[in-house]
């Protein structure tokens, strides 16, 4: 099983387009409308480039998926481009993960990829900048900022089993 992945991406007069891979190599899309509307996206497993569903909500419809998707004491933190040409994604790691309890240099992802790991948030807790030396856990949601192909790597690293 690889790492969940939701990464943005800036649609210029529209909004933002979010876009999450699942466990299961689904691929669903929201875009965030500038007037606060979003329309969900879901695409054919066999061609992850066909959307199959397409649908419209209203800002107060999309406030009440949400509250359907996610217990009341949770408070979504999506992450969106940083500046011209980075992008911010989260990145869960999997309680199989061969990075689970091995340290986060150990992984050498700025070296390899060019993304920066710049906070892990472990349950309730939030750990800015982690040094090399910080041992990584299953369950761990990196957040990782760097070029869109430079974190895609560094999600194939961290998905490692």
């Amino acid at each position: 099983m690889g790492a969940t992945r939701l990464s943005s991406t800036p649609l210029p007069g529209i909004g933002v387009r979010y876009d999450l891979t699942t466990h299961e190599r689904r691929h669903l899309s929201v875009v965030a409308h500038r007037d606060g509307e979003r329309t969900l996206s879901a695409y054919r497993r066999d061609d992850p480039d066909d959307c199959a569903l397409s649908v419209r909500l209203t800002t107060e419809e999309a406030a009440a998926l949400v509250d359907a998707l996610l217990p009341a004491h949770h408070t979504p933190n999506v992450l969106s481009t940083t500046g011209p040409g980075l992008v911010a994604e989260r990145i869960e790691l999997s309680m199989t993960a061969y990075w689970n309890g091995r340290l986060l240099g150990e992984t050498r992802i700025r070296a390899a990829t060019g993304a920066s790991v710049v906070a892990v948030l472990r349950r309730a807790e939030a750990i800015p900048s982690p040094a090399p030396d910080f041992r990584l856990a299953g369950g761990d949601t990196l957040i990782v900022i760097g070029t869109r192909e430079g974190v895609e790597a560094a999600a194939g690293i961290l998905g490692r089993e």
